[in-house]
């Protein structure tokens, strides 16, 4: 019985060895699996930064009342455009209309004592010269004159002045624009000392969008203009875009006007001013988005996001080198861009990389290298995520 137990071993035995001699006989035949690869090259890349931006209107104006008084009529409704002169409120005007009425009626006083005071002197005047009376009463009666020319003067300031004040409960838009929030309704007192004002005038034909940039990005960004002074440096800014809440991106691009001489020491970031056109009104004040600023990368390395993974937070690349064997390397990433990473370190110009089907792959492998067409070298335009 054991003789023949360590028979049936030795047949097994033979069987699976003979298996196994089998397949990898088989697997010789077909030879190492195929991976496509490609070659580190340094390019010159157009990307494109995209900054938190808060949107106003050109001019956002604050309408308050110069005068004191009760609310008559609202012409106009929030949201609404107006032009330039047009009407927006009408304040009570009683009371100034009296204050008018009564600098009016001291005009005429005024201009009254000045006759009064003219005739005086034209009769003295005749008597000095005669010796008939003092010198004196003459000097008197031209001081009076002087007076009542002078009352006269005060008087027609006082007029003017409560005329302007009448005129100022008829309150007009400065400018073209667009109605904010009305907080007050008719019969609500206002005056010059509300801290709310009537309305706000938005005036958006061209909309400011302001953004910030901190100290690295601003360095970075100056190295690659052209220019001693902020003004020569702006002037080299190329145009950019807006991205709207909705993730679209505005018809119209912009130009950055302006850029703070300071840098704000609690954020340490520096504010920029660019300026959109918005001819149809699609842009209103207050409202945010996003500002897609180009930038240029000189002499990077990219790498296709799945030619590469990630092991305890790193990220790793396959290098294929001259025996076609594949090495595990250790790659620092600065930024992803679309569906590439940009290599910042671990990665040299010329050496050959695994760009797809890495799980298939292990530390020494041998494996067919297939190469890929490369994109043309130059600019090439990317967008940051």
């Amino acid at each position: 019985m054991k003789r023949n137990f360590i028979l049936a071993s030795m047949i097994l035995s033979i069987l699976a060895l003979s298996s196994c001699n089998n397949s990898q006989h088989q697997q010789a035949a077909q030879g190492p699996m195929p991976f496509p690869v490609e070659s580190a090259t340094k390019s010159n890349v157009t990307v494109y930064n995209e900054y938190a931006a808060n949107i106003e209107g050109e001019q956002n104006i604050e309408i308050r009342a110069k005068v004191d008084g009760f609310v008559d009529k609202i012409y106009i409704d929030e949201g609404a455009e107006v032009k330039k002169g047009q009407m927006l409120f009408k304040l009570s005007s009683q009371t100034l209309n009296q204050q008018v009425n009564a600098a009016k009626a001291n005009i005429e006083v005024a201009k009254a004592q000045l006759v009064s005071a003219q005739v005086e002197v034209d009769k003295i005047t005749p008597l000095v010269q005669k010796n008939i009376i003092s010198a004196v009463q003459l000097q008197t009666a031209e001081s009076s004159l002087n007076a009542a020319k002078a009352q006269l003067i005060a008087s027609q300031a006082n007029y003017m002045n409560a005329k302007e004040n009448l005129d100022y409960t008829f309150i007009k838009s400065p400018v073209d624009g667009i109605i904010g929030s009305i907080p007050y309704r008719i019969g609500s007192l206002v005056g010059r000392s509300e801290a709310q004002p009537l309305t706000t005038v938005s005036n958006i034909s061209n909309v400011y969008a302001y953004f910030t940039l901190n100290e690295k990005q601003l360095l970075q960004f100056n190295r690659q203009l052209n220019g001693n002074s902020i003004a020569s440096k702006i002037k080299e800014l190329p145009e950019v875009e807006l991205i709207l809440a909705d993730g679209s991106t505005y018809d119209h691009k912009g130009k950055i006007e302006t850029i703070n001489g300071m840098v704000n020491p609690r954020t340490g970031s520096i504010s920029y001013r660019a300026i959109f056109p918005n001819p149809a009104n699609l842009l209103r004040s207050g409202s945010s988005g996003k500002v897609k600023m180009p930038s240029i990368e000189n002499n990077i390395i990219m790498v296709p996001q799945k030619a590469t993974y990630e092991m305890q937070g790193k990220k790793f690349v396959y290098l294929v080198n001259k025996e076609n064997k594949v090495q595990a390397k250790e790659v620092s990433i600065s930024t992803s861009i679309d569906e590439k990473f940009i290599v910042q370190n671990g990665l040299n110009e010329g050496e050959t990389f695994v760009t797809d089907g890495l799980i298939k792959l292990r530390e020494g492998m041998l494996i067919q290298p297939m190469n890929q067409k490369h994109s043309p070298e130059g600019n090439a335009a990317f967008s940051k995520k």
